[in-house]
């Protein structure tokens, strides 16, 4: 590969390094827009924790399990930290079809704390702080690169045909499992059920804020889909961009038009999350689709997001203030699916092996995230008190800090 066509990829994988990172600002955003005000500076300090700690952690150990070379394709490890490639003494410049081994460990570090912020939205408001942050240490340290690891890494999973593109299943229903099981084991925010079981709305406190969130949020997803490339290639690269907006545009028109013909209503926060919908249902198969295609997929997602939020609450009666379980466990379920249904390889037989791939990473997610939970809960305890849940994390969790200070002076 000549030294211009390296530059050239290597810089457009450092601008979607960039992208990814600026998603955890949209994350962020989006889940404070949803919650209430009282524990907005809870919310913002377990996203900075779960960015940071991430790096730390993927640095660390993350990265070379995710990535451990020759290994049995269950687990291996490539060692402890990050090992500089050398060639003669200089920085082998051919690593990994055309861009740095630096460049390859932050953009695939952006990926690593995601799953984490995932199940931050679906726990907000009620999770003691201190057991967040222990659970997340081990999901994003240990579990997110194992199940990395055998489809990425040349694992199991890659070894049977197991396709997924940028994470519909390795990112977001990694995150999601574990939303699903820590939401189940947390229990309901108080107030969120009526004593006949029904659920009651407990609004956010700042839209404006959310909306910001889910635009930042898709612009981020050019770099989380677009840099799946691993190159700057022209074709693949454009197609990914217009596959993705597409089915980001589709789903949030589908889920407003669907809730607005149930409910009555144009509800925002459901055309907001059918856009994130769209979004995680193209991801695992951007680069297979047609556009129309993905029109249908964003559509379909669009579709599952009104139906997952109103199951979860309804049917299982559980509480996600962000409609985290809809948006990433089930759209990335139906996007991992949508491989073997749309596109490029679709056949009963590529159905088969995503199907499979998908209950393998869900029994094992399921099945270590609710271990860790269950043994915080039985020991540090993993919710607030009921006095601290009433009158806010931030005033408990944070010394009395407040998001919003002038806000309250101007009340009285």
């Amino acid at each position: 590969m000549d030294t211009t066509t390296l530059t050239i990829n290597n810089v457009w994988m450092m601008i979607c390094t960039g992208l990814v990172f600026f998603m955890h600002l949209g994350f962020s955003f989006l889940e404070i827009g949803l919650t209430r005000q009282k524990n907005t500076i809870n919310i913002l300090f377990k996203n900075l924790f779960i960015i940071c700690i991430g790096l730390l952690l993927y640095s660390l150990v993350g990265f070379n399990l995710m990535y451990p070379g020759a290994f049995n394709g269950v687990l291996g490890s490539a060692g402890i930290g990050l090992h500089e490639p050398l060639i003669n003494n200089s920085l082998d410049l051919s690593y990994n079809k055309g861009y740095t081994y630096w460049t390859d460990f932050l953009f695939q570090g952006m990926f690593a704390a995601t799953a984490a912020t995932i199940v931050s939205g679906a726990v907000a408001e009620r999770i003691k702080l201190s057991s967040f942050m222990i659970f997340t240490i081990i999901y994003v340290g240990l579990i997110y690169p194992i199940t990395g690891s055998w489809k990425w890494g040349g694992g199991f999973l890659n070894n049977w045909g197991f396709y997924d593109f940028a994470g519909s299943t390795l990112v977001h229903s990694v995150g999601g499992w574990a939303a699903l099981v820590a939401i189940s084991l947390l229990g309901a925010r108080l107030g969120k059920f009526d004593e006949k079981g029904k659920p009651r709305a407990i609004p956010g406190h700042n839209l404006p804020t959310a909306t910001a969130g889910v635009l930042i949020l898709w612009l981020g997803w050019f770099g989380f889909n677009g840099g799946s490339v691993l190159s700057a290639d022209p074709g693949a690269t454009s197609l990914v961009l217009v596959t993705t907006s597409i089915a980001a545009a589709s789903g949030g028109i589908g889920a407003f038009i669907f809730s607005c013909i149930l409910y009555d209503n144009h509800d925002l926060t459901m055309f907001l999350n059918g856009i994130l919908g769209g979004l995680v249902a193209i991801t695992a198969g951007a680069n297979l689709m047609s556009p129309s295609e993905a029109v249908l997929i964003g559509i379909v997602a669009g579709l599952l997001v009104v139906i997952g939020i109103a199951f979860v609450d309804r049917i299982l009666k559980l509480d996600d203030p962000v409609g985290a379980v809809a948006v990433h466990l089930i759209c990335g379920i139906f996007g991992t699916l949508s491989v073997g249904i749309f596109g490029k390889l679709a056949s009963w037989n590529q159905f088969s092996i995503q199907l499979a791939g998908l209950l393998i990473i869900g029994a094992f997610c399921c099945s270590t995230a609710y271990i860790i939970l269950y043994l915080l809960k039985k020991t540090m305890g993993i919710r607030v008190s009921k006095r601290e849940e009433i009158e806010g994390l931030d005033i408990h969790e944070h010394g009395g800090m407040e998001a919003y200070p002038d806000f309250r002076l101007n009340q009285h």
